[in-house]
């Protein structure tokens, strides 16, 4: 009973989830879903990307269950599912990942919470796992992306939120006074020197 629950508590999480990610993306210029936000490089377009590869690596490869979409092998790791190059369309990397969803979806529905897996690229004493830790460890994954997809986005235009239903008008000028408010308790409590 309790391994139904978690199961669907997690998959639902999960599904959530990468709704958000993706809508991170929407009413984004090309060049703005694309370019570097940070100084090493994070950018919105490449977090979807590189989430559609974890998703395929671990639902996949970890149940002997290989993702039907191409992916270099884990050995040759490049970083390079973590950006879009100019030939790589939005189109095609939402794909990949609307695609790499339905092929975990199944991963999940076909396996028992205690399905054992093997992740390689694990250290020892830890490769040898199931499908409930690869379910929580790519929720993390998720989570820690879609936070990432947040901050960028919300530096972009000012949008936050994880669903669009939830999402409000911005009021710049509620906004700013809010971030004046915490500029000056940050002030009084750490005093700048002159």
């Amino acid at each position: 009973m309790i391994d139904a629950f978690a199961k669907d508590n997690l998959h639902g999480r999960l599904r959530r989830d990468r709704k958000a990610l993706l809508w991170k993306l929407d009413g984004l210029s090309e060049y703005d879903a694309r370019r570097p936000l940070t100084a090493t490089g994070t950018n919105l377009l490449g977090l979807v990307k590189h989430v559609a590869a974890v998703e395929a690596r671990y639902f996949g490869e970890v149940f002997d269950r290989p993702s039907p979409e191409p992916l270099p092998r884990w050995q040759d790791y490049n970083g390079s599912d973590l950006w879009a190059a100019e030939d790589e369309t939005r189109d095609q990397i939402i794909g990949f990942y609307q695609r790499t969803w339905e092929h975990a979806d199944a991963t999940i529905n076909e396996l028992p919470l205690d399905a054992p897996g093997h992740v390689p690229w694990w250290p020892e004493p830890c490769p040898n796992t199931n499908l409930f830790a690869v379910m929580v460890h790519v929720l993390g994954e998720i989570n820690r992306h879609a936070g990432h997809a947040d901050i960028l986005r919300e530096g972009l235009d000012g949008r936050t939120g994880m669903r669009p239903e939830h999402e409000k008008q911005i009021d710049e000028e509620a906004r700013a006074a809010y971030c004046a408010k915490i500029e000056q308790a940050a002030r009084s409590a750490a005093p700048i020197k002159a």
